[in-house]
C-alpha cells in the first residue's frame, strides 16, 4: 500500500489540537486592519474547530494528523 500524501495548503493553515479536535484560523485576517476592531483583531490570533461538515474533508488533506 502506497504511503498517503499531506496536502501541504492544509498543512499550513489548519491543526489538530492536543484533544484531537480539527482547528482553523479565521479568514480575512489581512485586510483593512485599521478600520477593525481591537477585540476582532484580536479573535484572528486564536485557533477555531473546523465546522463539523468540512471535518470529514480536512482528515482526508491531513491523514496522519499534522
Amino acid at each position: 500500500m502506497p504511503k498517503q500524501k499531506t496536502h501541504k495548503g492544509a498543512k499550513a493553515r489548519l491543526g489538530v489540537s492536543g484533544t484531537g479536535k480539527l482547528m482553523r484560523r479565521k479568514s480575512h485576517v489581512n485586510n483593512y486592519r485599521r478600520k477593525k476592531h481591537r477585540r476582532s483583531k484580536g479573535q484572528f490570533d486564536e485557533m477555531w474547530p473546523v465546522s463539523r461538515a468540512d471535518q470529514k474533508r480536512v482528515k482526508r488533506l491531513l491523514p496522519y494528523g499534522v
